[in-house]
């Protein structure tokens, strides 16, 4: 008995074919293109428009100059060296006035976690001073410290503290109980129950709290600046706008912007390094 041989068609696309397109789109290149564009879309659209209408006059340009006169100034400031002393000056500010309160807050927040008399005690007078706007405070703090940099690192450290404070002392109550009572029942010590389980239990919320307070830093450290001070980027925004420099105005904003896209990602890839059993986050 003979064996035919049975030959299937082939079907080859064409270029219009939806066969053809649909794998050009599922290229990698093509989804790489498609998740910028739907990240970063509305960006860039943003942005072209931004030129677009300073280019053509739709918008007094001396107000709201072209991006790439943004962009000019920016790098001759940098270039330059004018904006890197600034750059530095409020860098060291809102450095010092941050590590301030992550020793402060860290602590006291896992402290009053746990010991429910010490966070009754003090609860109220904190719920006080959290409500209490920092800028509202920012002329006493001014009368008691002088205009010098002690009285603006404080004012830093004051609007940094309690967005960490709260977020450690909500994370350690949200740990679950039945996990700290099964490893008391296991015969783990208090301190190895706070090691093992608390603490592991309130990073992410501490986390949040870190991020939270990196944003406060800098929006604090622009007004801190804007008072009293002859350097750092806030300065320079004041000083740019009362001389009608609105390039080099623009200029520090965007660095600033830089400044606080910065912090947030390396804090976000210190907690995914460090919290990989919890979902990822944006």
């Amino acid at each position: 008995m003979s064996l035919q041989r049975i030959e299937r068609p082939v079907i080859i696309g064409t270029r219009g074919s939806g066969t053809s397109l649909g794998a050009d789109f599922l290229r990698p290149g093509s989804r790489a293109t498609f998740r910028f564009l739907s990240r970063y879309g509305v960006l860039v659209a943003f942005l072209a428009l931004w030129q677009v209408s300073s280019s053509a006059g739709w918008v007094n340009a001396a107000v709201l100059p072209p991006i790439d006169t943004i962009v000019a100034a920016l790098w001759k400031g940098l270039a330059g060296g004018s904006l890197l002393g600034d750059i530095a000056i409020s860098l060291q500010r809102a450095g010092i006035a941050f590590a301030a309160a992550v020793a402060v807050a860290i602590p006291l927040g896992l402290f009053m976690g746990q010991v429910r008399a010490v966070e009754t005690a003090l609860d109220p007078i904190l719920q006080v001073f959290r409500q209490t706007s920092a800028l509202a405070l920012y002329p006493v703090f001014i009368l008691l410290l002088g205009l010098g940099e002690a009285s603006k690192v404080f004012v830093i450290f004051w609007a940094t503290l309690f967005p960490l404070l709260l977020n450690t002392i909500s994370g350690v109550k949200e740990v679950d109980p039945k996990l700290i009572e099964m490893a008391r029942v296991y015969g783990a010590a208090r301190l190895t129950v706070f090691r093992r389980v608390v603490l592991p239990g309130a990073v992410p919320s501490i986390f949040v709290g870190l991020r939270l307070s990196a944003t406060t830093a800098l929006l604090l450290l622009i007004a801190s600046e804007m008072i009293g001070a002859n350097k750092g980027i806030g300065f320079q925004v004041m000083n740019a706008q009362y001389n009608f420099q609105i390039p080099l105005m623009f200029a520090a904003i965007v660095i600033l912007a830089g400044l606080g896209l910065i912090a947030n990602q390396a804090l976000v890839s210190l907690q995914r390094r460090l919290c990989r059993w919890s979902n990822p986050i944006d």
